[in-house]
């Protein structure tokens, strides 16, 4: 059975995981810092493609990330002006040369899911376009969410396997020492610092007593730029918090004597990317992750990986003007594509005789949908 996990991840390919209707914005290298975060934010993606138009060729990946990057290293102080934030342009603070142009690694539709998920876990980054090859568009950016929510939805008995009826104390999957946590008088720009120099997303924010009583990610980040407040980074995320947009759900947590399956259960149907773990009397004791689960499901028992693939300027066919469309971010639209290929599966019976062999081993028949 768990062997059929690992195969169900190779017998899959990334054009499984694209939805039938996807958003994505690609962003202009000499667009302005300050234009292309708004541009996120009024999107709501959290990561887009950079394209340069003078080499006519993708060149890098803008994330939240880089606007954290940005204002840790360009504030001065409160109130203070951020030049770098107003005036300059993506390529000047992505480094983009016209001399030495950037790769970007990528995965194509027929990849297997396997392949792709193993070079998140192996780059350690969080999104991976999937392009056209046979004109070098990009068709979707990749994430770790949907590839637990495809194998949530779509793996026969997923809940009678028997690494997944394991606790998390038991498989150890989690992060269980020098956990970072805030508190509400953390600062901003301190929570930054953080989320850089530990190469976290998220920090626990806790009382006096230890306990978890809110959290502040990465992409609570981003609406510094909504608000205009990137230039007053030195309140406390207590205030911070106060900003929440409307769709924060509260701190989403868990106890290590829960099982994996119980977790990844609930990640799916509450769609956040980390439970913070915490005791009998809430106290944080570790955080479980999207990427934890998929590492221990992925590299536990194969920790081969494909040869990693870029987009080099010889190879990319110009992008299309008609290609540029947002990326697919919202829950309710990832949650009607799955219901479309439900219904599909439902004639194709994918079940475990879908995944076993006659004579033992594994084999994979694509529901109907993927021939569509």
């Amino acid at each position: 059975m768990e062997d059929a996990v690992l195969n169900f991840f190779k017998c899959y390919k990334c054009y499984d995981l694209i939805p039938t209707s996807a958003k994505l914005v690609v962003l202009d290298t000499d667009l302005i810092v300050k234009r292309a975060f708004y541009a996120m934010i009024e999107s709501g993606v959290r990561a887009c493609p950079l394209w340069d138009s003078e080499l006519q060729q993708y060149v890098g990946m803008l994330t939240i990330t880089d606007f954290i990057r940005i204002l840790q290293n360009n504030y001065k102080g409160p109130g203070l002006d951020m030049t770098a934030f107003e005036d300059l342009k993506l390529r000047d603070v992505k480094g983009v040369s016209t001399e030495e142009p950037g790769d970007l690694l990528h995965m194509y539709p027929d990849s297997s899911l396997f392949d792709a998920t193993a070079l998140l876990l192996r780059r350690k980054i969080h999104r991976l376009p999937i392009i056209d090859y046979s004109n070098g568009n990009v068709l979707y950016i990749m994430t770790q969410k949907p590839l637990i929510k495809f194998l949530y939805t779509f793996f026969p008995n997923l809940d009678k396997v028997p690494f997944l009826q394991k606790t998390l104390s038991e498989s150890g999957v989690g992060t269980y020492s020098n956990i970072k946590v805030a508190t509400k008088e953390t600062k901003i720009i301190e929570a930054l610092n953080i989320f850089v120099a530990e190469r976290i997303s998220a920090l626990p924010i806790v009382d006096e007593d230890g306990k978890l009583i809110h959290i502040y990610s990465k992409f609570d980040v981003i609406n510094l730029a909504a608000e205009k407040s990137y230039s007053h980074l030195d309140v406390s995320l207590e205030q911070a918090n106060q900003h929440k947009t409307m769709w924060f759900t509260g701190v989403h947590k868990c106890t290590a004597d829960e099982t994996l399956y119980t977790v990844i259960d609930r990640l799916v149907k509450t769609d956040v990317a980390r439970l913070v773990v915490v005791d009998a009397e809430d106290k944080v004791v570790g955080v479980v992750t999207v990427s934890d689960i998929i590492r221990s499901l992925i590299m536990r028992t194969n920790p081969t990986v494909t040869a990693e693939r870029k987009i080099r300027r010889n190879t990319v066919c110009s992008r299309r003007e008609d290609s540029i469309g947002e990326e697919f971010e919202d829950l309710n639209e990832l949650n009607n594509s799955m219901e479309d290929m439900s219904m599909s599966l439902a004639s194709t019976s994918l079940t475990s005789t879908s995944l076993t062999g006659s004579n033992g081993g594994y084999s994979c028949s694509p529901p109907r949908w993927f021939q569509v």
